[in-house]
């Protein structure tokens, strides 16, 4: 029954003065059921997506497990968005992607589909894979594609848990310093090491079922650097390929496993150091996929026609690193007059340590020898011992001087360079895109940078919808971006030092994101 019909029935009803309450309350009723019956109808409209991936590995560099680009294109009433996601370590700026391509495939993907550059979003799984030179054509053919193949979904949001396959590589030294674990250069010694770092085990979770319930998509967030690689040192999409295989495997057939990388700038794969196996991301991939893949399984999609995007571009405070540059050149000025003459070199140096590591007491003869000196009042081998010591002290001190000087002769270079190409060249400001995406219940947040993890750690505790995620690598790349805390750090770790922001940073993102995420 219509509400216009209901308010004739009420008017006429109007000449018998017993029934009207019970009609105005049943006209009431019906008014109310009507008006939730039209907001469930709105509510339960469908969305539409499509997904689809193509090969993108490099033909002169082969791989076992093929790189991709992977799209997804949803489309809800007048708005399209297309999720893009990259095997490659970053859009623009280093590797072998050029600055012009996201230009490029959001342009033609406006020509071609006239899908809005702001609803646009690729990022970058940060893998070191090498991919082929075409990839702004591949990437818009998998646009194409997947905005071809498009079918009404149900959605669900759901989070797993993984805490097996990654480490924070910030380590904190009981001097109050933090250094990072990296093939760079060498790691402190363990007894200057006093706590490490949080990591952030959530995999966030946006499953897409077609209307038959089979499964076309899973875009699933999660941060740590997918780069252990592989046994024969080849190329590869890391860790995060296999994981995006493991999930694909296992569920409908034609399904596309997304991976949007998030907060990943300070985490490492789990033993990343180790020099006792082979470096092998299929184990750790295999345990992520899984444990994502448990988590999809206890998601539940429904109808739901919610799809936002919001997308704005904010200015952030570049810093001026050139009075920290000239305290570490004084450092290593200070290291370097350090080293002294030792006798020994690595030639007598090992065996040397060997001998007084497996028997302190006796170390250059049998206990005898040492028995007999003594009874007979010599000393000659007690002599040699001292000498020995003092001989290898002073040599493992240069060894570890040098160590240090590796770290900041690093780092010193990356802050010379983006000194020279920013703050020094007269740029005091860095534009970065975000956007924020709703698909249903799920929303991701976006920055084009290497977020610390406790970056994000925090944007998703303070977020009122706990089904927030944050991806960092995304539409474009500015390096590392750390914590104001962080930044106190300068020179002494690569996200501290690899890094173009001043503290104040992090405060007007967060801000801004805070800002863009209420109401969303």
């Amino acid at each position: 029954m219509r509400i216009s019909t209901m308010i004739t029935m009420f008017r006429r009803s109007t000449s018998c003065p017993t029934a009207r309450p019970r009609l105005f309350f049943v006209a009431l009723v019906s008014a109310a059921m009507l008006g939730f019956a039209a907001m469930e109808t709105a509510h339960a409209a469908q969305l539409e997506a499509g997904a689809a991936k193509v090969d993108i590995t490099h033909p002169k560099a082969p791989a076992d497990d093929p790189l991709y680009v992977k799209a997804f294109v949803i489309k809800s009433g007048d708005t399209t968005a297309a999720i893009v996601t990259v095997d490659a370590v970053a859009i623009g700026e280093i590797g072998s992607i050029g600055n012009d391509y996201l230009g490029k495939v959001r342009s033609r993907v406006e020509q071609d589909l006239k899908i809005p550059p702001t609803n646009v979003m690729v990022n970058a799984s940060h893998c070191h894979g090498i991919v082929c030179d075409d990839i702004a054509d591949r990437t818009v053919k998998a646009i194409q594609q997947a905005a071809a193949n498009m079918v009404p979904v149900k959605v669900g949001v759901g989070s797993g848990h993984e805490d097996r396959v990654m480490v924070n590589r910030r380590l904190k030294l009981k001097s109050g310093k933090e250094v990072d674990v990296r093939h760079a250069y060498s790691m402190p010694s363990d007894d200057e090491v006093a706590e490490v770092g949080p990591i952030d085990p959530q995999i966030g979770v946006l499953r897409l079922d077609r209307m038959d319930g089979r499964t076309l998509a899973v875009v699933y967030n999660f941060a740590c650097h997918p780069i252990q690689g592989i046994p024969s040192g080849g190329n590869t999409a890391d860790m995060t390929g296999f994981a995006s295989q493991v999930i694909e495997d296992n569920l409908s057939e034609g399904t596309i496993a997304l991976f949007v990388q998030g907060c990943g700038g300070d985490i490492n794969p789990v033993f990343y150091k180790d020099v006792a196996h082979p470096r092998d991301g299929e184990p750790l991939g295999n345990l992520l996929g899984l444990s994502t893949l448990k988590a999809v399984r206890k998601i539940k999609t429904k109808a739901d026609d919610r799809l936002k995007v919001r997308n704005e571009v904010i200015e952030l405070p570049r810093a001026n690193l050139q009075e920290r540059i000239y305290e570490m050149e004084t450092e290593q000025e200070r290291l370097l007059g350090s080293l002294g003459g030792t006798s020994l070199n690595l030639k007598t140096f090992l065996p040397l340590v060997v001998k007084y590591n497996v028997s302190e007491e006796f170390p250059s003869y049998y206990a005898d020898g040492y028995l007999q000196e003594k009874a007979t009042g010599q000393s000659g081998l007690s002599k040699l011992d001292a000498e020995n010591r003092r001989n290898m002290k002073a040599y493992l001190r240069n060894i570890q001087t040098m160590e240090k000087l590796t770290r900041l002769n690093t780092n010193l270079a990356l802050l010379r360079k983006h000194q020279s190409r920013g703050f020094g060249a007269g740029k005091r400001a860095i534009d970065v895109e975000l956007v924020c995406l709703r698909v249903g219940d799920f929303v991701l947040t976006t920055f084009p940078g290497e977020l610390t993890v406790r970056i994000g750690l925090g944007i998703k505790k303070r977020a009122d919808d706990k089904n927030t995620f944050v991806a960092g690598y995304t539409n474009g790349y500015i390096y590392y971006a750390p914590t104001a805390e962080q930044l106190k750090n300068v020179g002494g770790a690569q996200e501290d030092s690899d890094c173009l922001l001043a503290p104040e940073w992090q405060q007007v993102y967060e801000d801004k994101v805070a800002e863009m995420l209420k109401g969303f």
